[in-house]
């Protein structure tokens, strides 16, 4: 009784967009053991959004991948490989660029639009772009603690894949 109570007020504790009644999301956290202040996101280069991004994306990729299923780490890795590429990217953002709102649209355009100095092993330069651009665009959400739009997008444009 006392475990499923616990768990109610778990439950109680969470709001929709992934934060407790404290505020103790995983950013707010890090922000506030590391005594990090708020920034304006929007100034920030789209490269830099786009590699903290790409790490947010791989994270949503291998929670679910090991979440589905306990199996050994070389074989996840080969799933998450497939799924976290350019040209995965490349294809789930065009999958979903209409739902993108006009500032969505923006930021992802940036990162599209952005010059990196290198391109990924296995993909043409365009590709390598738009995957950049999605990357961005995560980055952007997970950095103004959009969690739940990140997972909507995400849901949508891997539909079947995770």
């Amino acid at each position: 009784m006392e475990e499923s109570l616990m768990e109610t007020d778990r439950e109680k504790a969470v709001e929709s967009d992934g934060q407790n009644a404290a505020g103790e999301d995983l950013a707010g956290q890090i922000d506030l053991l590391l005594g990090l202040p708020e920034k304006d996101w929007s100034q920030y280069s789209p490269l830099t959004l786009a590699w903290i991004g790409d790490t947010v994306y791989d994270l949503i990729v291998r929670t679910a991948l090991v979440k589905r299923a306990n199996m050994q780490a070389d074989k996840l890795h080969r799933k998450a490989a497939k799924i976290v590429c350019a040209p995965g990217q490349a294809e789930l953002i065009a999958g979903i660029r209409d739902r993108l709102t006009p500032e969505e649209e923006s930021v992802y355009r940036r990162g599209r639009n952005s010059s990196p100095r290198h391109t990924a092993k296995n993909s043409e330069r365009q590709v390598y772009l738009e995957a950049t651009g999605f990357e961005t665009l995560i980055g952007y959400l997970y950095l103004k603690r959009r969690y739940r739009r990140i997972l909507e997008l995400v849901c949508a444009g891997t539909e079947g894949a995770l």
